[in-house]
Order: C-alpha cells, then sequence, then structure tokens
C-alpha cells in the first residue's frame, strides 16, 4: 500500500490536469499498481503518454518514478513485521515486554495516519465550527473517552456537551439537540443496541455525525456518519487499547484551534479568568 502517494494525490486532487487525473484514478483503485507496473505500463493503463506520466510524478514532488517504487516497498517492509507479530497465537498481555507494548502502538498509530485522508481533519474543524452544540457519545471503555473529548473541546467553545443517559433519562438529554449539532460517536467492539437507537434519533434530528471507530466498524458507519475516522486496534491479550482514538480526538482538536486561533485564545482567557476568581489553581 502506497499510503504517502496517495495523500499526495488527495492533497494535489483539484490541481491536477485531466490526464494528470487519470492517472490518479487509476492508483488511487488500485495501489498496489506502483510495485508491479513500470511506469510505462501504468500510462497504458490510463490511456496517456509516458511523458504525462512522468510529469505527473514530478507534479507530486518525486525525482522519478523509481522514487515512487521505492517509497511504496519501503512502507510494505515496514508493515510486514507488524502484521507477523498480529497474528501470534499468543493472547495473554502479561509476560509482553514493555518494547513490544509500545511498538505495537506505534504500529497501529503510524497505520491509522498514515491512511487517514489529509482534507478530513479540517473538514471536521469546520463543522465544528458551524455547530450550534458539539456531543460526544460513548458506551463502555469509550464512556471514558467521550469524557475526555468534552472536556477537551469545553476548553475550545462553548456549547460542548455529552450524551450519557444520567439517571437513564435519555430523552431528556436527546431534546436538547438540534439540526446542524455535531455528535462525536467513539465506538469501539462491543456495541450495544441502544446505539442504534441513539443514531437513528441523531439522523432524523438531523445532528452531523463524526464516527472515530476501528476497521471492522467503519463500513457500517459509513451509512449514517459525515465523516468516519478508522483507527487500527490491535493489542495483546484482551485489553482494547484507546491510544488511536484519543490521539485522533487531539488531532481533531489541533485543526479545530488552527482555524480559530483567535476565538480559542479568548475562551482559554476566560475559563482562565473564571478558575482564577474561584481560586481553583494553585
Amino acid at each position: 500500500m502506497a499510503s504517502r502517494l496517495i495523500l499526495r494525490i488527495q492533497e494535489r486532487q483539484g490541481r491536477l490536469t485531466s490526464s494528470e487525473k487519470k492517472i490518479a484514478h487509476v492508483l488511487l483503485e488500485n495501489q498496489g499498481l506502483v510495485e508491479t507496473h513500470t511506469a510505462t505500463e501504468l500510462a497504458n493503463l490510463a490511456g496517456v503518454s509516458k511523458a504525462t506520466t512522468a510529469r505527473f510524478f514530478r507534479n507530486l514532488g518525486y525525482s522519478d518514478f523509481e522514487e515512487v517504487r521505492l517509497q511504496a516497498r519501503e512502507e510494505r517492509n515496514r508493515r510486514e513485521p507488524y502484521g507477523r507479530i498480529e497474528a501470534r497465537a499468543e493472547t495473554a498481555s502479561l509476560g509482553r515486554t514493555l518494547t513490544e507494548h509500545v511498538e505495537l502502538e506505534l504500529s497501529n498509530l503510524a497505520r491509522t495516519f498514515e491512511e487517514t485522508r489529509s482534507d478530513l481533519l479540517p473538514e471536521i474543524a469546520t463543522l465544528v465550527k458551524a455547530a450550534p452544540r458539539v456531543w460526544f457519545l460513548g458506551f463502555g471503555d469509550e464512556y471514558g473517552v467521550a469524557r475526555v473529548g468534552r472536556s477537551l473541546f469545553s476548553r475550545l467553545r462553548h456549547g460542548v456537551h455529552q450524551i450519557e443517559g444520567a439517571g437513564q433519562s435519555w430523552s431528556s438529554e436527546l431534546s436538547l439537540t438540534g439540526p446542524k449539532d455535531v455528535l462525536i460517536l467513539l465506538s469501539f467492539e462491543p456495541r450495544p443496541k441502544l446505539q442504534r437507537a441513539l443514531l437513528a434519533h441523531a439522523r432524523t434530528t438531523r445532528m452531523r455525525i463524526v464516527t472515530i471507530t476501528d476497521h471492522a466498524y467503519a463500513a457500517q458507519a459509513q451509512r449514517f456518519s459525515e465523516i468516519v475516522l478508522p483507527c487500527h486496534v490491535a493489542s495483546y491479550g484482551f485489553l482494547p487499547t484507546h491510544a488511536t482514538m484519543l490521539s485522533m480526538l487531539r488531532l481533531i482538536a489541533v485543526a479545530y484551534l488552527g482555524q480559530n486561533a483567535k476565538a480559542v485564545e479568548q475562551r482559554i482567557a476566560t475559563l482562565e479568568a473564571i478558575n482564577e476568581e474561584l481560586d481553583l489553581s494553585e
């Protein structure tokens, strides 16, 4: 998988010529062609000249096609050992070295962000900016992650809440939601039946849903979400990992901060002034 090549294509999609878009389409449909085909063969598949193909890769920042192939091989070689580790039959988390745990988490993070489209985070930030209210929803372990999300985004803007069914009163919380509100759903296995009902209500209310989930659920999440951010979540043993989910939340916050620096600065100053007045900080 030529992840970095695909990211470059996506970033420059609007600046490609019609002929270059034909090559881009071929590569987006089958990333493996970079390693299995020559530049001439790619040109034939796309129905363009070899000169156009060479110009296409130069416009993406590569010196020539060979640099593209070397990069793709490097990515493949980096991923293959990860796949072998993930497939081991051993399930007990005890006995693993600290290095093994760290390497697995780093692999989750690297694979997740290499595969995340670069335009999605600014797009989510724009949705959050326009939303009257932002809601976080998570069940099980993701309930705690939703609390982190609410705390994080509350520092950046007003109107940030968590749907948590306080006292099992889901209706009272849902009655506060409305059109153009953003719902950030945090969802890993196992998923309760209640989630489906809450999402059906959110769609009826015309909330804009952003889902951060695992790859197994990503296709299903596409049916009800405006944007889906799939995460790699491989782990040793039975305990799940939320490192990628938490990091994704922080990246969305950073993207929002980048678009609304002045407003966020004013918000933080207001919160600090209130804390000082209440004498809450050391």
